[in-house]
């Protein structure tokens, strides 16, 4: 690094706006939200999302509650037309959602864009060009009339293509591109060159990005609130911003830019995008729900979607992400568990929030507290996971961890002794039921071009014998579809892991010898989440396996029991 990074960099000139007024205002309303998962997101990924994980995508956002989702980018790729095309004539949207697509300023990209939206109900097309000087200079060698002659003559194109098809209720969405590095009065040309070519009264979007955050989130507010008073006596005019994340402040940013009048923010789920990522959405709602503030999206069920946007984005989500990680309810320290514990104790329901080291009651996003009040490694507790995995080849996923120590800080609370190895493998094995008399004694599975998996055959839990079917997009998942059939309780699968486990008859114990371990998370009716392990030379046996060992411990197994001489008597149709 250099000793004077003068020498080669420059800070940002402050904005001239000496009466501000945003620094004064609150966050009293949800925005306009846009997800740009499908696009922004999507264009970021190692691996692009295939259309089956971007119909995943789709239906998990439109059930967040999100009403306007930018959907891709048609003119790009065939795989990215035919998303587009699937939504509309499979009539996926649902009628209070409008879906965006994005395309560069040039006449071909912009004529392919709306042939992909022929049909849609509303549609919204966001045209963007690069307006900053490094850009105009470098990249594109265009002066400043070249570019307000480009947005003019390619957003007049576009109104051509829409004017012929007035089936459709469209909505321009213009950005200049790297608004955040550009002098405001170009910005501003370009937006009002935009709007005129547009056709004045007609709605509009003017999308204010941080194409690259270049400056601190107050300097960003300034931008956006003296763009925002231009517009001010403009009500087909929304002011919409798009904040990235290069300095770490793309929270910040979107939240000052609310406050000095943006009324839409765009940004994906947990951050992702292009370099350090776009706008977290799932940060920026909650930090405006933990302000008694509703954003209009539905996160109840944090640790489902989390698990739906790591498939679908094949990218983890931080173990200390805000709100989502595994790790952010979970205190180490003994003073800091002391504290949460006395608090809860004090606590009545109709109290204010107000529970030290927890800005949000974990209940909300369907989290528990378990997690926040026992998971130490103090007191003998330490060590845990690395212990069983040492001696038995055991790598827990974490949240399995979390789990699993309750249960050992039960049994420490109970003998009063410290733990060996063989302590915890006994316990492991016991509350995991490894040995109990669940088996699937025979099954089929079968598979067709449009990758569902069906699987069939007979179980035997607990002495009892069940015929199942069922179907998924996999074999567990299909498995997992055929025992919340069996028992009658809606059964979800959350997170499975699996790992070799190399075999030692020096260990002398259960499951020593078996060569697979499957850990299965499942969301068991509707509150409970909770894992299960399975042990067998076959990874798939290991699997179900799994599965049927947190339905037991759920405690769903009497269900099963119940209905097994029902089921029997149905064998015949299996």
């Amino acid at each position: 690094m250099l000793t004077q990074p003068s020498s080669k960099y420059r800070a940002f000139p402050a904005i001239a706006l000496r009466d501000r007024t945003w620094p004064d205002a609150q966050i009293t309303q949800a925005p306009i939200w846009l997800s740009t998962d499908l696009r922004d997101g999507n264009q970021a990924l190692i691996e692009p999302m295939d259309l089956a994980r971007k119909l995943r995508m789709f239906d998990m956002l439109v059930k967040i509650g999100f009403k306007e989702i930018e959907v891709g980018f048609p003119a790009s790729s065939q795989i990215e037309f035919d998303f587009v095309r699937q939504l509309i004539e499979g009539k996926r949207i649902p009628a209070d959602v409008t879906i965006q697509v994005m395309t560069p300023a040039r006449p071909e990209l912009i004529t392919r864009t709306v042939e992909a939206l022929q049909g849609a109900p509303r549609a919204i097309v966001h045209i963007y060009n690069a307006v900053a000087p490094v850009w105009r200079k470098v990249v594109f060698g265009m002066s400043v009339p070249e570019v307000m002659a480009l947005v003019k003559d390619q957003v007049t194109h576009l109104k051509a293509l829409t004017d012929a098809q007035p089936g459709t209720k469209w909505v321009l969405q213009y950005s200049p591109e790297t608004f955040s590095l550009a002098e405001l009065e170009v910005s501003l040309e370009a937006c009002e060159t935009a709007i005129a070519a547009w056709g004045p009264g007609r709605d509009i979007i003017l999308n204010l990005p941080t194409t690259v955050e270049n400056a601190t989130p107050n300097v960003f507010a300034d931008q956006i609130e003296w763009m925002v008073r231009k517009f001010a006596d403009r009500p087909e005019v929304v002011v919409s911003v798009h904040p990235h994340n290069d300095r770490g402040t793309g929270t910040a940013s979107a939240e000052l830019a609310l406050m000095a009048g943006a009324h839409r923010v765009e940004g994906c789920l947990f951050g992702n995008g292009e370099r350090t990522g776009n706008l977290d959405i799932v940060n920026v709602a909650l930090n405006m729900y933990v302000q008694g503030v509703s954003p209009q999206l539905d996160f109840s069920d944090i640790d489902a979607i989390r698990a739906e946007v790591e498939y679908c984005n094949q990218l983890p989500v931080p173990a200390r992400h805000p709100y989502a990680g595994d790790l952010v309810y979970t205190s180490f320290s003994g003073s800091h568990q002391d504290a949460i514990k006395k608090a809860f104790a004090a606590r009545q329901d109709a109290d204010i929030w107000a529970i030290p080291y927890l800005p949000i009651d974990p209940k909300d996003l369907g989290r528990s507290y378990e997690a926040v009040i026992r998971v130490n490694s103090q007191s003998g507790k330490g060590g845990i996971s690395y212990l069983l995995e040492e001696a038995y080849g055991l790598a827990m996923p974490r949240r399995l961890q979390i789990e699993f120590s309750q249960v050992v800080q039960r049994a420490m609370d109970t003998a009063g002794t410290e733990f060996t190895a063989k302590d915890l493998w006994q316990i492991f094995e016991r509350e995991y039921q490894l040995s109990a008399n669940h088996a699937l004694a025979q099954y089929r599975v079968e598979s067709d071009d449009s990758d569902e998996v069906r699987i069939s055959g007979k179980l035997q839990w607990a002495g009892q014998p069940v015929s199942i079917a069922g179907q998924g997009n996999g074999p567990i998942d299909a498995f997992v579809q055929a025992v919340s059939s069996a028992i009658g309780i809606p059964v979800r699968l959350l997170d499975y892991s699996e790992h070799a486990v190399a075999a030692s008859d020096a260990r002398g114990d259960k499951g020593a010898n078996a060569t697979a371990a499957a850990y299965i998370e499942l969301r068991v009716g509707e509150n409970q989440s909770l894992y299960g392990v399975g042990m067998d030379s076959n990874s798939t046996q290991a699997a179900f396996r799994a599965v049927m060992s947190a339905v037991a411990r759920s405690g769903a197994v009497a269900s099963v029991q119940t209905a097994a001489p029902q089921a029997a008597a149905q064998e015949a149709t299996v």
